[in-house]
């Protein structure tokens, strides 16, 4: 319970901080658009919005998740996560479509207008890089202590924010010191192409997870030459795997000696099932108990 407790915490530390850092992000960032009237910046602060939001969302599923199962969520409360993908899905594509509309029509009408405040934007641009490696680095750090899969897919979304964040400086700088603002529209377009990329992407994930679809191949592969080579079990059948949210949930089958007693069965499941939690954190494993198909037919 103990060991529980610890990730849970460190869940939640990674969690908070970034929504902290998001929140600082999108303060900083909103002040920049104002003052340099830059697409790019623009652009950024939108993705450090949807990050906020995402943070938020992060940060209750970690508490949300460490809840028990209850008589109405037998399997517990994970799909929530994915009902808050999917609306961030669209928020981030709602987002991405603005940006891109914006930029398209100061490209095509001529209307490019001239960026001020270039120095300001920049200092700014970069605090929000430095800040984001910071807070990539804490979250790598939990993710790999924990095995948290919300943790390290909230870094992986930070890690993309960079990117944009980067073209910004690059449009600013050019704009103060060799009078190139197009650049500012063309590198506004690209964040909000890497935006709707990700937008789909997450949706897609979220939608597959409420749609009970499998677990990744790799995993599946893993768990059946797992059951395969455990000592005791004779064979294995009807392994299937679903996902919600973070959570990955794994129904198995396995073949057994029909002879040996009931403490012995017991204890070769549970061996195995404590082995693909160990492999697999956060999973929800149920193992069945059949006799061998030479002392029987299976499942009787």
């Amino acid at each position: 319970m103990r060991e529980k407790d610890t990730r849970t915490g460190l869940s939640l530390s990674a969690g908070i901080a970034s929504v902290v850092v998001a929140s600082v992000l999108v303060g900083l960032k909103l002040w920049a658009v104002v003052a340099t009237g830059a697409l790019s910046v623009a652009a950024s602060l939108a993705d450090s919005a949807v990050d906020l939001v995402m943070s938020l969302a992060a940060a209750s599923a970690i508490l949300y998740a460490a809840r028990p199962a209850d008589e109405d969520h037998a399997f517990g409360h994970s799909s929530a996560e994915d009902l808050t993908a999917l609306a961030q899905a669209l928020l981030i594509t709602g987002s991405a479509g603005y940006i891109a509309w914006s930029a398209l029509d100061r490209l095509l009408n001529g209307g490019v207008a001239g960026l001020g405040a270039e120095g300001t934007g920049t200092l700014v641009m970069v605090v929000s890089i430095l800040l984001t490696l910071v807070l990539v680095w804490w979250q790598g750090r939990v993710a790999k202590l924990t095995g948290n899969r919300v943790v390290a897919a909230d870094r992986l979304h930070y890690l993309g924010d960079l990117m944009p964040a980067v073209g910004a400086v690059i449009a600013l700088q050019a704009s103060q010191h060799l009078g190139i603002t197009g650049l500012d529209s063309w590198v506004a377009l690209l964040a909000a192409g890497v935006m709707l990329i990700g937008g789909v992407r997450i949706g897609k994930s979220a939608w597959d997870a409420l749609m009970d679809r499998r677990a990744d191949p790799e995993i599946i592969r893993g768990i059946a030459e797992l059951a395969g080579s455990w000592p005791g079990v004779r064979g294995f059948h009807d392994l299937k795997t679903r996902t919600s949210g973070s959570r990955i949930f794994v129904n198995l089958h396995i073949e057994l000696d029909g002879d040996q007693s009931l403490r012995e069965a017991h204890d070769i499941g549970a061996a195995l099932r404590r082995e693909i939690l160990r492999r697999w954190p956060g999973s929800d494993v149920i193992i069945h108990k059949d006799v061998a198909a030479a002392d029987g037919p299976p499942g009787t």
